[in-house]
């Protein structure tokens, strides 16, 4: 798989699931050298932060955000000053309406190769094919867990679409837990896709403006053991998207 096979996948469907060694191996190319081991990059998210924005009161959801800009197609993404996260309610009812001000993102992830490949791959598929080469990048580290019998909502807020023209996630880890299925339905509300994130850099793209997108709840396998779902939200949009 090439850059130009996702520009014409996703051009063509609205979203696309790209496995775990078809997703290396184009971070690899990008990057110029093997992708896939980055512990720094791995073991970033035993340091995320519990969300204390949460509107159903779970205490399932630890993240970690902060926000890049790409300003012309000669650039590659730059770490911007700290800013919140901000959703209206149209796109997010449960959470939105208020600027939430989560832990950000700590400077060893800032450093990884992994993740400048992930900033480079999306700003070179969805550049070509918006023809937008201007782009606000908001970066979303989710641990969702599962605990005591209780449900893990990595989407809380239901299928949704979240204001942006393009999202990618990023399979990290997944740890004694069933389900946590990806879902995709298009704007009339008709379920066109559905795939499960399993292996680190299984990744799923999406269109935000063409699909609505949600994942299921997942749920404890060894109730003695911890379970979480840990993955990469990386968000494209354009200054004049709305």
């Amino acid at each position: 798989m090439q850059i130009t096979d996702v520009v014409a996948d996703l051009g063509a469907n609205g979203f696309l699931f790209v496995e775990s060694g078809q997703a290396t191996a184009l971070l690899s190319s990008i990057a110029a050298t093997p992708i896939g081991d980055d512990q720094v990059f791995l073991d970033s998210w035993n340091r995320l932060e519990e969300d204390q924005y949460m509107a159903d009161g779970g205490k399932y959801r630890k993240r970690r955000h902060a926000t890049y800009a790409i300003r012309n197609a000669s650039e590659r993404a730059q770490l911007m000053p700290y800013q919140p996260h901000y959703q209206t309610v149209d796109y997010n009812p449960l959470n939105g309406g208020v600027a939430r001000y989560f832990a950000p993102i700590l400077d060893d992830l800032h450093q990884s190769m992994t993740l400048a490949a992930l900033l480079e791959f999306g700003n070179q598929v969805f550049s070509q094919l918006s023809g937008n080469h201007q782009w606000h990048i908001e970066l979303h580290q989710f641990r969702i867990e599962a605990r005591d019998g209780r449900l893990g909502k990595p989407t809380p807020e239901g299928v949704h679409r979240d204001g942006v023209d393009f999202v990618i996630v990023v399979m990290v880890k997944r740890v004694n837990i069933d389900s946590g299925a990806t879902t995709i339905f298009d704007t009339d509300n008709r379920q066109i896709g559905e795939f499960l994130l399993r292996q680190p850099f299984d990744m799923a793209l999406v269109n935000d403006r063409r699909c609505y997108h949600g994942v299921t709840p997942i749920t404890q396998i060894d109730a003695a053991a911890e379970a979480f779902r840990d993955v990469l939200v990386i968000t494209f949009k354009a200054p004049d998207a709305n």
